[in-house]
């Protein structure tokens, strides 16, 4: 069926995006570290993640976290726009088709309490389009969120990894696989640390982080 476009509602053909809002989408593209995808100069991994390594190996980031990005997630995760994830999902595919494959893909885990407040998990939809469309496995089930943490806002980035310690939880043995953590926003990390870091003790080899979109220093 013909589709409008998720953005200004023109004729988007077999698409969710018309051309010209795709194009115009803001790509994470620039010269970044390759541990934690944040802009540096010459593409080197930055001072934080020198001074201060997360779990992680590397991140790869979709999309920047300003509009109208920002908008089309906050009501895909608040407003419950699920056709956002198969839109996503699909671009994210896209982009990291010729990159390394992960050898299981491993969504960001919520609480039982908040997903059942929300109805879903936001992550997982998204990874799923990507597994199937990539061909790697998926899996939901051997991370678990055990305990809701106090919001992130206004707290720094050592404030946020104190508040995510002991968070997360691998209930299997991920010995020498390279594992891919995927999630929609990419704040400081702090989250994705915290689930490296549970992944890792797991016995993963190797940890990347992707996610939809990355939150820029302004």
């Amino acid at each position: 069926m013909p589709q409008r476009c998720a953005l200004c509602d023109a004729p988007a053909f077999e698409h969710m995006l018309c051309a010209d809002c795709e194009r115009d989408l803001p790509w994470h593209d620039g010269k970044q570290c390759p541990v934690c995808a944040l802009p540096t100069g010459s593409g080197d991994i930055c001072g934080t993640c020198l001074k201060t390594p997360p779990a992680f190996d590397g991140t790869y980031a979709l999309l920047e976290y300003r509009f109208p990005v920002n908008a089309v997630l906050q009501r895909y995760k608040y407003s419950g726009f699920l056709t956002v994830s198969a839109l996503i999902g699909h671009l994210l595919a896209r982009e990291l088709a010729t990159a390394a494959r992960p050898g299981i893909i491993i969504p960001m885990p919520l609480h039982p309490s908040r997903l059942k407040e929300r109805g879903f998990n936001q992550a997982s939809e998204i990874a799923r389009i990507v597994a199937e469309q990539l061909g790697i496995p998926l899996a939901t089930r051997i991370c678990s969120r055990t305990r809701q943490t106090s919001p992130q806002a206004g707290l720094s980035l050592q404030e946020r990894r104190r508040n995510m310690r002991g968070v997360f939880a691998c209930g299997q043995s991920l010995a020498g696989k390279h594992v891919a953590l995927l999630d929609d926003v990419m704040t400081t990390g702090a989250s994705l640390d915290a689930l490296a870091r549970a992944v890792k003790n797991a016995g993963a080899a190797r940890v990347d982080c992707w996610v939809i979109a990355r939150t820029l220093p302004e």
